[in-house]
Formats: structure tokens, sequence, C-alpha cells
């Protein structure tokens, strides 16, 4: 007679076991999925019988997300359009100017009594940094030009150095840019931007024609690539002339120059602006306790400034969306409540055949959850189709952030869940036998 080996059965067991164990864990997941498939076509049915009802209960969520989605559009555009069309003073660049960025009228009153920037400070500034790459100096006032019997309103005529081209990334469509050579010799010539072209010359080339503004007349050398507007405000109605030029025709002593300084690279940025303020306040002979009579900031000042701006914006935004959230988590809660009465008996049918209150508590919550996000979905297309007729009415930049697209959605299903936990609890704990006696 044969026996069995030991090793066989010591060796069998275990392999029985984990496979057993495999199968019910495989078991146990697939029942758990049916039961969420068989509560999320209740939740989908109950809501679909009521839709109207369904609808009007959504609405504080629609609001809250269509709201909060629009503005999150509105600031991330704005935010991208202002960083790459008005905080972009060129690489590496940063401003001396007298005033600086000031936010309150008193800071205004105190601002006035500031010496001007001189041509005399600009030309040690350039003789003297180590840390700056180049230098450029710029004035400039409004004025109508005119060329024959053409006029044009509201020109900026601005005196910049040689070198305010490479600084501001002035693109040439034509001619040549202002040279050291016609700033030395204050040369009656004119670098125009698109708009003046438009206006003066549309079929002809204007290099060699020259324009009048005021008394004083420029002949044309260049011509800039357009660069645009900003807010609906065209950047390209301008003509350059020579600083010195400027500083001969122009002048009034009520004006005073503003530097754009280009470090040598970012990492030495702030270096260079405390070396260009050491200087300034050695030449102006402020003590060591008084604060600058000058102001030097660069993109990230004016992007710093903007973000407090739409900071207070968004804040608003969010206390509105709240409170829309909240009415209409109130509003969920008290039709879910109506829903628990209206389907007693069928809670109590379910409770009789089996269905436990976790069950009970899921098919409930699922149908709240389900209801708000639905109305998330709903205002998150509401705010696109906001946004983009906001784009095609204004010159406001618009963009969604995907991050606004995930807040809304999390946050409309949250409010189902959060203020359907009520009706759900009060469900579940329903008798099932009182609950099958219910009309």
């Amino acid at each position: 007679m044969g026996l069995v080996p030991l090793e066989g059965i010591t060796a069998g067991a275990p392999l029985a076991g984990a496979a057993g164990e495999s199968v019910s864990r495989i078991e146990r997941y697939r029942r758990g999925w049916r039961t969420f498939a068989e509560t999320l076509k209740l939740a989908v049915d109950a809501i679909r019988a009521h839709k109207l009802r369904s609808f009007l209960t959504l609405l504080g969520v629609i609001l809250a997300v269509t709201t909060l989605v629009s503005v999150m559009s509105v600031i991330a555009g704005l935010n991208f359009y202002v960083a790459d069309r008005i905080a972009n003073l060129g690489a590496n660049t940063y401003l001396v100017h007298r005033f600086g960025i000031i936010t309150s009228e008193d800071a205004w009153i105190k601002a006035q009594k500031r010496p001007l920037i001189t041509m005399d400070e600009f030309s040690r500034l350039r003789e003297n940094m180590k840390t700056a790459l180049r230098i450029a100096g710029e004035e400039d006032q409004n004025v109508d030009v005119r060329y024959e019997n053409i006029l044009l309103e509201n020109s900026s005529v601005v005196g910049v150095t040689a070198n305010y081209a490479e600084i501001e990334n002035l693109n040439l469509a034509q001619g040549r840019f202002l040279t050291e050579a016609d700033d030395m010799h204050h040369a009656p010539v004119t670098f125009i931007g698109s708009d003046v072209v438009k206006k003066f010359f549309p079929t002809v080339d204007p290099i060699g024609k020259t324009i009048r503004a005021g008394t004083h007349t420029y002949e044309i050398i260049g011509v800039a690539q357009e660069i645009g507007s900003v807010f609906g405000q065209s950047q390209d109605n301008f003509f350059l002339i020579p600083l010195s030029t400027y500083e001969k025709e122009w002048k009034t002593q009520r004006e005073g120059l503003t530097l754009f300084v280009q470090a040598r690279n970012a990492e030495i940025m702030e270096m260079s602006q405390d070396e260009a303020r050491m200087y300034l306040r050695a030449w102006r002979h402020l003590p060591a306790s008084a604060d600058d009579n000058f102001a030097i900031f660069g993109s990230a000042s004016i992007m710093s400034l903007w973000q407090q701006i739409t900071g207070n914006l968004f804040f608003m935004a969010t206390a509105l969306t709240s409170v829309f959230l909240v009415v209409g988590g109130i509003v969920i809660m008290n039709i879910m409540l109506a829903s628990v009465t209206e389907r007693t008996r069928e809670i109590g049918l379910r409770r009789s055949l089996g269905a436990r209150r976790s069950h009970i508590v899921l098919q409930f919550m699922t149908e709240s959850a389900l209801l708000s996000l639905i109305g998330g979905v709903i205002g998150l297309l509401l705010a696109y189709g906001v946004v983009a007729l906001a784009k095609a009415l204004t010159p406001i930049p618009m963009t969604t952030p995907l991050s606004a697209v995930i807040i809304a959605l999390v946050l409309s299903t949250s409010v189902g869940l959060f203020f359907g936990i009520y009706p759900a609890t009060r469900a579940a704990k329903l008798d099932p036998i009182e609950a099958l006696r219910a009309d």
C-alpha cells in the first residue's frame, strides 16, 4: 500500500488557502461594485423622475460654480496678460523713476516733492555702475502729429537713447533704429510705430518722408514692427527721436528722465538695484535714516501690486461663491429630506429585503452627491459660455485654468456629500416595520 508523501500535504495547503483568499477578495470587489452600480442607477432614476425639482434644487450650486470659474478665468487671463504686456520691462530690466508705484493719495503728494532724475545722474550711473549691462534713458509726452494735411492726434513723442531698442526688444520692420551719432548731433530724425505708418503712409514707403510735430519736423529713418494693444489701447502710436533732440526741443522744467537699467544677468538683479540705489543716495546726500527720494522697481514689483488687486477680487468672488454654495447645500438637504419622506415605504421595503443601514446611507449620499455634481457640471459649462462671450465682446483676456475646473467639481460634489449626510442618516434610522406601514 502506497503512502502519500508528507511534503505534498504541507506544500499544497498554503496554495489552496491563498487561492481561496484571492477568490474571496475578488468576490467582495464584485459585490461592492454591484452595490455601487445599483445605488448609482437608483440615484439617476430618482433625479430623472423629478427633473424640474432637481434643476431648481441645483440653482445655488450652478451660480456658485459659474461665478467661481468665471472669476478664476478672468484672473488667470489677466495675470498672464499683465505679465506679458505690462510688467514685461525687458530681460533683467528694472526702472529708476521719480515716482515709481504709488497706491495712495498721501504717497502721491509726498512724491511730488522729489527731485527729477537728471541727465547728469543718468551719465554718472552709466559711467560708474559695474552690474549694469546697459542703461537707457527715456522722456515722453503726447502731441499731435501732421503729414501734409493729415492729422494724427495724441501721439507719443519719446526721446530715447540709442540702446533703448535693445533693452525694450523693439523689432525693426523697415529702415534702421536711432544711433549714437543721431544722439550726439541732435539729429531731427524719428523711428515710428505702425499706427503712424497706417495713418500717413498706407500705400507708400515712409522711409525718408518728413512728419511735423508742433513747430518741429523729423525725417523718418525706421519703422517698428507692430506691438499691439493693452486693454484696447494701442501701443503703436509713437515716434521716437534722439534723447538729445528731445532735450533741446521738447524738454520742460517739470519733466524728469526714466532710466531703464539692464542687469548683466538675472542672478544679480537685486545687487544691481542696490548699486543704483547706493549711487543715487550718495549723490543726493541722503542720510542713512532718510527714505529714498526716487523709486527703483522691476517686473516683480508690478506683478506684486497686480496680485494684491486680483487677490481682493478673488476674495470677493470666494465670499459670494460661499454664500451660493451654502444656500444651494441647504436647498439640497431640504429636498433630500422631502425625498426621504416620499420614499419611506420604498426604504422599508429595501430594509425588509435585507438592505443594511449602510446601503440606505450610500443610496441617499450618492443621490445627493450626484445631484450637486450635475449642478457643478452645468455651472462649469455656463462659465465656459460666459468666458467665450466675454472674450468675443471685450478686450479682456480670459483663460480657464485646469485648477478652476477641478476646484469647481470637487466643491460642488463636496457640498452634496456634506449636506446629504443628515437626510441619509435619517433615512437609514427608519424602522422597517413602521416604514412599510407608511402611505
